[in-house]
């Protein structure tokens, strides 16, 4: 930093995404909105890939557009494999500059009762999804020689949990995924990073902030006393995202609270 450069606009400078186009997927709620929202107040503007739930365009429509920004809506079933081809096709074609891959979906029973049905659907729709959008959208990064590809990961990529065989699979894949691509892409101007979210506060989790006894022995074990928030992820994704992670390749970024540290 030069003596010319005040600290705020040397901060900006790290941070800022004025010009980029950063598409986000299951942006109509949760953590999706939350990053959205983030990305957008540091200047992006945002396609917010949706399940189509009703309502959840005009959420982040409206977070988006009272950060002065443009918001594209797209609609895709990420269990769909016809639905996620035309997504990426789609998004190849927008020159998009920062894919979020954090869509994401959970199924609960126990191993014995957990159906080849459930597991397809949940490594879909966390794992295959992410492949395809990033192989297609990280070819014009590669082409382009720059851009930035976040994915979801989960505290569960390093631990087993209980009775979610198809997310913690999923989960574990898509940080193997995010080294694996890192390693391709790094000389090539592309970051591949994820980020590892430890218990947030979402619908995701909903069932277990509900059952007192559950609750009560995962905020014990976290450090930081409490659940997550979105917001929590969102500025973890933003970091991924800016020129201040230029150097950063190949990492999967956890954001438990201390979590995993315990």
């Amino acid at each position: 930093m030069t003596t010319a450069t005040t600290p705020a606009a040397y901060a900006e400078s790290l941070f800022g995404l004025e010009g980029r186009l950063a598409a986000v997927t299951g942006a109509s709620r949760g953590i999706g909105l939350a990053i959205a929202d983030c990305l957008a107040a540091a200047g992006a503007d945002i396609i917010a890939v949706g399940s189509g739930r009703p309502g959840g365009d005009d959420e982040v429509r409206e977070a988006v557009e009272a950060r002065g920004r443009k918001l594209i809506a797209v609609t895709a079933d990420l269990a769909d494999r016809e639905q996620v081809a035309a997504l990426a096709a789609d998004l190849a074609a927008r020159d998009v500059d920062i894919l979020v891959n954090n869509a994401g979906t959970i199924r609960r029973a126990p191993a014995t009762m957990h159906s080849d049905e459930e597991f397809d659907h949940v490594v879909d729709v966390n794992l295959r999804s992410t492949f395809v959008l990033s192989r297609e959208v990280g070819r014009t990064m590669v082409e382009r020689g720059s851009g930035k590809i976040v994915n979801t990961a989960s505290v569960l990529s390093f631990q087993g949990g209980v009775t979610v065989p198809g997310y913690t699979s999923s989960k574990s894949a898509v940080t193997g995924l995010t080294k694996a691509l890192a390693n391709e892409w790094a000389d090539k101007g592309v970051n591949v990073n994820a980020v590892a979210p430890g218990y947030v506060a979402t619908a995701n989790t909903h069932d277990l902030r509900a059952d007192p006894e559950r609750s009560r022995a995962i905020l014990d074990r976290i450090p930081a006393g409490r659940w997550a928030e979105a917001a929590d992820i969102a500025g973890a994704v933003l970091f991924l995202c800016s020129r201040a992670a230029d150097y950063v390749h190949g990492a999967v970024l956890p954001v438990d609270g201390g979590w995993l540290a315990r």
